[in-house]
């Protein structure tokens, strides 16, 4: 799949023709994407070490693959080297991060300690119960400092820095206008990122019950941001508009063109309810919205895979 090629057995097929897709741009954007989002989760300091330790694997293996894929590609150039070079940075800064997440999980993570400090004491408080005195009238000992130093979230923007190179690269292999190419690589790894993200953190729940539902707030808020710029970097000419017009062909009579207008207005259209979703206050609506966001990944992949699929020089 790194690309489809002219040797294929419906070679004369003009969708085959048309539609082209690069198997390392895809790994690396999505890898990039979910690490950047990782990092906006764990600055906060709320959700456990183990969700880290999840998608650093996770994207790390994407990152891995793009790697391998790369090798086998057969490009050469610059854009070849850059690419290479992003993706071992991202295996690479994700491992690391990765072992020190680890190695310090004993200190766990201040804000989630301090959260449930406070719904200890509430508790406390309304039992009528002073101090540091449990409803059950005995005394608890005052907690203790984390035994070492915390993680430090920072370490988590070093891989997404890297894959931003390595699309960079990848946009000089692709070819066409080079800025609206980084531009579309980019924006389409933090739309897929983020979107990827969020649906993970929804399933992070059921292992961290109590944990507020800010963290996953956001990132749908990041998705809702990123949606018009990920359509508008796919409407530049030459865009998706001339797919729609008829002016470029998709091989399907301009059929993929409206796929990528659904799938952009579904997009859209599923983070809103996912929002209202979280506004409830039953446990549940966190799980409601975790399944709206397995749909969003699909719809999100279809607005930015389709469009850059056709449009691919």
């Amino acid at each position: 799949m790194d690309r489809i090629a002219s040797t294929s057995p419906v070679a004369n097929s003009a969708w085959w023709a048309e539609v082209r897709l690069d198997l390392p741009t895809i790994l690396l954007q999505w890898a990039t994407g979910g690490l950047l989002f990782l990092w906006v989760t764990t600055r906060g300091r709320l959700v456990s070490l183990g969700y880290g330790w999840l998608l650093r694997g996770v994207f790390g293996v994407l990152a891995a693959g793009a790697f391998a894929a790369e090798l086998r590609a057969g490009h050469d150039g610059s854009g070849h080297v850059l690419l290479l070079i992003g993706s071992a940075g991202v295996v690479v800064s994700a491992t690391v991060a990765l072992v020190v997440s680890v190695t310090r999980r004993g200190a766990g993570v201040s804000a989630a300690r301090a959260a449930q400090t406070r719904a200890t004491e509430r508790v406390a408080a309304m039992a009528g119960v002073a101090g540091s005195a449990a409803p059950d009238g005995v005394e608890r000992s005052e907690p203790t400092a984390p035994p070492g130093p915390e993680f430090p979230p920072l370490l988590d923007i070093a891989a997404p820095t890297f894959g931003a190179v390595g699309l960079v690269g990848a946009a000089l292999i692709s070819g066409g206008p080079m800025g609206i190419a980084v531009a579309r690589l980019l924006v389409g790894a933090a739309f897929l990122g983020v979107v990827t993200d969020a649906m993970l953190l929804g399933h992070w729940y059921l292992t961290q019950p109590g944990l507020p539902r800010e963290p996953i707030k956001e990132l749908v808020r990041w998705s809702a941001y990123i949606w018009p710029a990920e359509v508008l970097v796919m409407l530049l000419p030459p865009g998706m508009v001339s797919v729609l017009r008829g002016a470029q062909g998709d091989g399907y009579g301009g059929l993929l063109g409206w796929m990528w207008v659904v799938s952009a207005i579904t997009t859209v259209l599923l983070l809103a309810v996912t929002w209202f979703a979280l506004r409830e206050r039953f446990y549940s609506a966190v799980m409601a919205a975790t399944g709206l966001l397995y749909l969003a990944i699909l719809t999100a992949a279809g607005t930015d895979l389709v469009a850059r699929a056709v449009l691919a020089p």
